[in-house]
């Protein structure tokens, strides 16, 4: 009896270690990026390269855009193949690309709202995050319902380019809202399984963890974006 009390308590002490180095490396990228996104806010040169607009479309945000999916898809579906250290290496340069592209947010809304938004992300997120680690509750049903929502804000998102509608951008946000803190719960939930299924193996879970803070990077960074679009004071 003693024997399996203390067999579970060791795999909840190696889940929790687990769930803290993901949110450690997704803490980092996260500083990545933000580092990166207000450095190049700050420089009018780095700016220009990337919005100057070329035959009427800013090929540097493109180019930097297409550098970015092909980051994700690549790390996604490598990641148990790489060595871990240049996962890691490829997801610092993904973070790094990625706060490039959004230099954007802090020259369209304030500091102040910035910061709020960003208070309250973390709130959602953590709380989410929370919920779906430490929940009985089979979730996996979420997954294909959160999958078709995400295919559909995106090709809204793209409809809306073109439209420029206020209004269908606010209704996207909102959605967004719930699709993202919706994913946050799922998207640890199914690490936790992962995790319980690797846990025999060191060097799978670490690339796993890794595999988990690049998903969890993209669910707080998209949640973040759709409450500052929602609720983001803009400058004058």
């Amino acid at each position: 009896m003693s024997n399996s009390f203390a067999a579970a308590e060791h795999a909840a002490l190696t889940q929790k270690r687990f769930l803290y180095q993901v949110y450690a490396w997704m803490g980092f990228a996260i500083l990545l990026t933000a580092f990166a996104a207000f450095f190049t806010a700050q420089s009018k040169p780095l700016l220009q390269l990337i919005f100057a607009t070329g035959g009427g479309f800013p090929i540097g945000l493109i180019v930097l855009i297409v550098a970015e999916f092909a980051l994700v898809w690549y790390l996604s579906s490598k990641v148990f193949e790489l060595p871990f250290e240049t996962g890691l290496g490829l997801f610092a340069l993904y973070s790094v690309l990625n706060g490039i592209t959004l230099a954007s947010v802090f020259l369209i809304y304030t500091s102040g709202s910035i910061a709020s938004t960003f208070f309250v992300c973390s709130a959602m997120f953590f709380g989410m995050s929370l919920y779906g680690w430490t929940t009985k509750a089979d979730l996996s049903k979420w997954g294909n319902i959160l999958f078709m929502a995400l295919i559909g804000i995106v090709i809204a998102s793209l409809v809306n380019m073109f439209l420029r509608s206020d209004l269908m951008g606010y209704i996207i946000s909102f959605i967004g809202v719930i699709v993202f803190t919706g994913l946050t719960a799922y998207d640890t939930w199914k690490l936790k399984e992962a995790h319980a299924q690797m846990s025999g193996d060191e060097t799978a879970v670490r690339k796993l963890g890794l595999l988990g803070a690049l998903t969890l990077y993209l669910d707080f960074v998209n949640l973040f974006l759709m409450l500052l679009r929602l609720f983001g004071v803009r400058r004058d």
